[in-house]
């Protein structure tokens, strides 16, 4: 998606191009191509002058909506069921402070997600540096917001 929002408006890359670029197999970009063509924020033009390109401009395409086409949340509501060890049910499954962490987690990652476009993305290091600080703050071992907003 970041190549592609790269190119600019208007303008599309091939799947050779695209695994050129990036380092990654032909079978694999076409693979991810599918899903995100499928997810609604790619399409496809065939020809001689044809190729991938994002669906909207890249300050209208927030990463959450790209992650969200090619995978899963780091933790949903049905982990706990589909990871129980040996038994059926997780030993933990009435009283667990590891799944209040992970949820709080997901809220928080979801939350950063969802304010961080691809525009934002195309970003240097060092200016992705100043605007992730901008959103949350990490000291030490412990995250403190500077947007109150996003933790809640």
């Amino acid at each position: 998606m970041l190549r592609l929002a790269a190119a600019g408006p208007g303008n599309s890359l091939t799947i050779p191009e695209i695994s050129q670029a990036e380092g990654i197999s032909i079978p694999y970009v076409a693979k991810i191509l599918r899903a995100l063509r499928e997810g609604g924020l790619i399409t496809s033009e065939r020809g001689a002058s044809g190729g991938y390109r994002a669906a909207r401009p890249a300050d209208q395409i927030v990463v959450s909506e790209v992650l969200s086409v090619l995978g899963s949340r780091l933790f949903t509501g049905e982990f706990c069921e589909k990871f129980a060890g040996n038994e059926d049910q997780c030993m933990h499954s009435i009283n667990c402070s590891i799944r209040s962490l992970w949820r709080a987690v997901q809220r928080v990652v979801d939350q950063l997600l969802s304010k961080t476009t691809l525009k934002d993305l195309l970003r240097n290091e060092q200016a992705m540096d100043v605007f992730v600080n901008d959103l949350v703050v990490l000291t030490g071992s412990s995250t403190v917001s500077s947007r109150p907003d996003l933790l809640r």
